[in-house]
This record gives C-alpha cells, sequence and structure tokens, in this order.
C-alpha cells in the first residue's frame, strides 16, 4: 500500500512538472509571436534596434554565460576537484570585461556596424573581414552544437529515474538525445525565426531568473541536509587541495623554471592562468565573437552597454562560488551523508558530468524540479537562439548579400537571415549529434573541457587581429592578416598535440613524437598563444593608405 502510495505521490509530482514546463514554453512561444510584430527591418531582427534596457542586456549575458554547459559542467568541475580554483578564472574574466567596455565597444557603436566584422574591413579591407567572419561562423558553429547536447543529460536522468529497472544504455542514451536535441533545436528555431535578438533576450530574463532560484534551493538543501552544514561538510573535506581557491603551481612536478612554466602552461587552474589566460579568453569572447557582442550591441547606446557588460562580470563571481559550491557539497553528500548505489557512474567512478542533473531529478521536490528543468532547456535555447541569430546575421552580412546582392527592400533582407537561420540550426543539430557520438565513445571527457576547447583553437587568430586593428594605426595588411591568422591556429594546434589527439582518436596512435622542451598547453592558454603568434605575424606587415582607416 506504500509502494502504491509512493507512485501515485510520485506520479502527481511529475504532473505538476509537466504542467510546469507546459506553461513555461508556452511563454517562451508568446514572447517570440510577440516580439516579431516588430522586426521590419536588419536593425531590429538582429540588434532589437538597440532599444534593449541594460539590465535586460545584463541578464541577457548572464544567461548566455551560465548555459546548460556550465549549469552542469561547473559543479561537476566542484565535484570533481572539490576545490574553488575553478573560480580563479574570474579575474581574467572581470579585467577583460573592462577592456571590452573600453576600446572595443565604442569601435563597434562609432561605425554603427551590424556583423563585428565589418569594423575589420573598415579597418583593414574585405578578405580580413570575410576571413574573420569564416573563423566566426566555423567555430561558433562547433562551439554551440557541441553545447547542444549536455541538457539532454537531464532527459536521460529522468527517463533512467522513472525507468529504474530498464536505464538506458550507453548508445541507447546516444539515440535518445539525439532524438531530444533535434526537437530542443527545432523549437528554438522557430521562435528565434519569429522574434530575432529581442525574442532571445526576453527569453534570457525570464530563464535566469529560474536558474537563480534552482542555484538557491540545491545550495539550502544541501545544507540542510548535511550534519551540521558548511561546518558539517567542512570536516569531510580534509585531503590537500579540498577547499583550495589559489593554486599557484602547475599539477606536474618541476625540476627547472622552464619545466615549472610547462607544468603552469599544461594545468587548467592556476592564479596564472585566471590573470592571463582567461583574460584572452574573455577578451576573444566577449570582444571578437558576434554571438556575444551582438546582445551587447543591442543596448540603447555605448555607456549602458558598457555598464551591462562589466556588471555581468561581477555577477559572476557569487554566481561561479555558488555553482561550485554546490558539486563540493554534492561530494559531501553522496560520499559521506547518503550512500546511493544508483549513482551515474563512468568507467568505476561517479560521472560528475551527470551528477548535478541527478541530484536535481532524484531530490527536488515536484514543481521546482519541473522549474528547473524548464530553465535549463530554456538557458540551452536562449543560447542556441542567439547563436543562430548571430550566425545567420554574419553569414548574410558578410558573405550572402556580398556574393548575391542586397536586396532593396529591408523585409526580403531579414527573410535572408531568417532563411539562414533555418540552415544554421541543420548544421549546429549535426555537431551536436556528432559530439554526442564522442561522448559516447569517451564518457570521461569534461564538458568544460569539450566546450571551451572547440574555440580555443581559433579565437587567438580572431582576437590577435582585432587588436592589431584597435590598437594600432598602420600596422597590418590583408594578406599579412590571413597569414598571420592561419599562423595563429597552427600554432595553437601544436602546442596543444591536436594532431596527435585525432590521430590517437582516428588510427589509435601518434602521428609524431612531442620534443621534450615543447609545453602542451591546457586550454585556458590557446587563446592567449593564437592571439600573441597572430598579432606578432600581423605586425610585422605595414598596411597600405587606402586600407588603413583608424578605428
Amino acid at each position: 500500500m506504500g509502494g502504491g502510495g509512493d507512485r501515485l505521490r510520485r506520479m502527481s509530482d511529475y504532473g505538476l512538472d509537466l504542467a510546469i514546463l507546459g506553461a513555461y514554453f508556452a511563454v517562451i512561444v508568446w514572447i517570440g509571436v510577440y516580439c516579431s510584430r516588430r522586426n521590419g527591418s536588419v536593425a531590429d531582427f538582429a540588434l532589437g534596434g538597440r532599444s534593449i534596457p541594460w539590465w535586460a542586456v545584463l541578464a541577457s549575458i548572464l544567461a548566455s554565460e551560465i548555459s546548460a554547459g556550465t549549469f552542469f559542467g561547473t559543479p561537476g568541475e566542484g565535484f570533481r576537484l572539490r576545490n574553488f580554483t575553478y573560480a580563479q578564472l574570474m579575474l581574467g574574466y572581470l579585467l577583460a570585461r573592462v577592456v571590452v567596455s573600453a576600446v572595443f565597444i565604442p569601435a563597434y557603436y562609432k561605425h554603427n556596424v551590424v556583423s563585428i566584422y565589418e569594423f575589420l574591413e573598415i579597418r583593414f579591407g574585405p578578405r580580413t573581414r570575410r576571413m574573420a567572419s569564416a573563423i566566426f561562423l566555423v567555430t561558433r558553429s562547433l562551439a554551440s552544437g557541441s553545447r547542444l547536447w549536455v541538457p539532454t543529460l537531464l532527459l536521460v536522468v529522468i527517463w533512467n529515474q522513472t525507468h529504474r529497472d530498464h536505464p538506458l544504455g550507453t548508445w541507447e542514451q546516444f539515440w535518445f538525445t539525439g532524438a531530444a536535441l533535434v526537437i530542443i533545436s527545432l523549437l528554438t528555431a522557430a521562435y528565434t525565426a519569429l522574434g530575432g535578438i529581442k525574442a532571445v533576450i526576453w527569453t534570457d530574463v525570464l530563464q535566469i531568473a529560474v536558474l537563480f532560484a534552482a542555484l538557491g534551493f540545491s545550495v539550502w538543501y544541501l545544507l540542510g541536509h548535511i550534519p551540521g552544514g558548511w561546518e558539517g561538510a567542512k570536516s569531510h573535506l580534509r585531503q590537500p587541495h579540498d577547499l583550495q581557491l589559489w593554486q599557484w603551481e602547475g599539477d606536474a612536478p618541476a625540476t627547472s623554471a622552464w619545466g615549472a612554466i610547462k607544468s603552469v602552461l599544461g594545468t587548467e587552474y592556476t592564479v596564472w592562468a585566471a590573470l592571463f589566460g582567461s583574460l584572452f579568453v574573455t577578451l576573444a569572447t566577449h570582444g571578437t565573437d558576434q554571438d556575444m557582442v551582438q546582445r551587447m550591441l543591442t543596448a540603447k547606446n555605448q555607456r549602458q552597454s558598457a555598464v551591462a557588460t562589466i556588471l555581468s562580470g561581477l555577477a559572476d563571481i557569487p554566481l561561479t562560488f555558488a555553482v561550485l559550491t554546490i558539486g563540493i557539497l554534492l561530494a559531501v553528500y553522496y560520499g559521506e551523508v547518503v550512500h546511493d548505489p544508483r549513482l551515474p557512474m563512468a568507467q568505476g567512478v561517479a560521472d560528475n558530468t551527470r551528477i548535478f542533473p541527478y541530484f536535481v531529478i532524484d531530490v527536488m521536490p515536484g514543481g521546482l524540479r519541473g522549474l528547473v528543468v524548464a530553465g535549463v532547456l530554456a538557458t540551452t535555447m536562449g543560447s542556441l537562439g542567439t547563436a543562430m541569430n548571430s550566425l545567420a546575421t554574419s553569414y548574410a552580412r558578410d558573405f550572402h548579400f556580398r556574393w548575391f546582392g542586397t536586396p532593396n527592400d529591408d523585409r526580403q533582407r531579414v527573410r535572408i537571415i531568417k532563411l539562414s537561420t533555418v540552415g544554421f540550426t541543420l548544421l549546429l543539430i549535426l555537431v551536436g549529434l556528432a559530439t554526442a557520438f564522442v561522448k559516447a565513445c569517451h564518457p570521461n571527457l569534461s564538458i568544460i573541457g569539450i566546450i571551451l576547447g572547440s574555440f580555443g583553437y581559433t579565437y587567438g587568430s580572431l582576437l590577435g587581429i582585432f587588436m592589431v586593428g584597435l590598437f594600432t594605426r598602420q600596422r597590418g595588411s590583408e594578406a599579412g592578416n590571413l597569414l598571420a591568422m592561419t599562423a595563429g591556429m597552427v600554432a595553437v594546434a601544436i602546442l596543444s598535440n591536436l594532431p596527435n589527439d585525432l590521430a590517437n582518436m582516428v588510427l589509435g596512435d601518434d602521428l609524431y613524437a612531442v620534443p621534450g622542451w615543447l609545453p602542451i598547453i591546457e586550454f585556458p592558454w590557446r587563446i592567449l598563444a593564437g592571439t600573441l603568434v597572430t598579432a606578432g605575424v600581423a605586425l610585422c606587415f605595414k598596411g597600405t593608405p587606402g586600407t588603413c582607416a583608424s578605428s
């Protein structure tokens, strides 16, 4: 009798969750339809008519950064490391936002660009603009597509919780997540194509409120169910690196100065990575990525854009600590308080990428659980929607209109961008399926590494060229820039050992032996390396008077 009552209560809880999900998505669709009424021009569709208030831009920036990948991946890092070293990266994130607000944003507003790569044509010429835009299109497609499979982890956990006698195997999960990401992508494409960037931003405002509530409840619940609260949790965290915040040295032992430098470059989270590596990562993602910058350019003026950008960096600090705290508390909760044999496993150990989704589904009460699931799915849809909008905008502005001519009718221009949105949706689905396949083959891959790694190889080239354009007046040429960007990407590929990694994945063996003196750099350092190589090569070339307009 008791078992039947439990099942009835559980079914009732899930019914409440489904009702909340239905209401949530109804609101999202309504936002898309409502915003579609005021998208008569490209500026309206791509930039919201530059009429979005700064606080909504702030919420949208936060929502894009707290994507489903971060929402699940960062607690996973806290669970895996049992410390706060990941939060060191916030130092560089905040400093970079100040630079972006002081240098990058004013230049974009001054030249009234829609695609930020238009600035590179003004400064250098059309070939630099097209190559930079092509790098963005390829890299953003990979980065956003690889994020796409992340929220489907939550759906897998829901399935396994409701079908405990028949949990999904590895390849069943692949097909299940594949079907889910196709549905999510098509729904996102629908409201993005209807409402443009305004629909995405106002959806972001809604979802960030839901996610804040979810994070707050998670911390409160865990502290309430660990004997002694935070002090009780600390009593179980006595290993050498537990609760550590600052890490100065690399993980590998070093016997020389160069060995110590190599070790730091090969370690993900150190103070040096925070000060230098994450600084360049954020300069690239917030200064040269159409996806993020397009949100900033929807503000009424550059001052409001700067306020939203800098405040988002300040807001990121407590948010990151909260998300990492959840991961650390989960390590104590499942390691010392609740010994749950049903925990998701990967190669004999608890799967850090699925531990927080498991907690959400297994522990959170009905109703709030539905809000969290809706928020996670909407977060993905918000990030995906902006990616679709920015990819379509850059393609149309930087390539389609140049190849096929710019229609005289503004509605026709918007129609082309909407059709491009559909095309990039199909591309992102393919990338998402490929990522799910790789994850199925390599279950222990880190989510953060997958997402950040994809743009680490190329965004240094973008940042290097933008910095030459913004900080110099007579350096950089069309031919030199193309060579510089290529050199930057090749250098990062070699320094990160990408050729051997790909060869091992496909052939099962290395292509070449890595020299002992050559460092193998982790993802926080890749953009810095690419930027230095790209800028160094580009500065060797002097621009011609006809293409060296000052920024």
